[in-house]
């Protein structure tokens, strides 16, 4: 999950993706933290963040 990198990237706290995405701000840190979440929620934070789910879900390998 590229969910911290490009929140980062984007200048946005926790809090502001938050309340973007409707998803609660501890089942943020929680993603951040495990690298893992639901579908339905990656989509969510896709949406909010303005990324594909390939982007926001895809590990980076060479």
């Amino acid at each position: 999950m590229n969910v911290k990198l490009i929140r980062n990237q984007q200048h946005l706290s926790i809090r502001a993706l938050s309340e973007l995405s409707g998803v609660p701000q501890r089942t943020l840190e929680d993603i951040e933290r495990f690298n893992r979440c639901r579908v339905n929620t990656a989509i969510k934070l896709a949406d909010a963040l303005g990324v594909t789910l390939d982007k926001l879900c895809r590990d980076k390998k060479p």
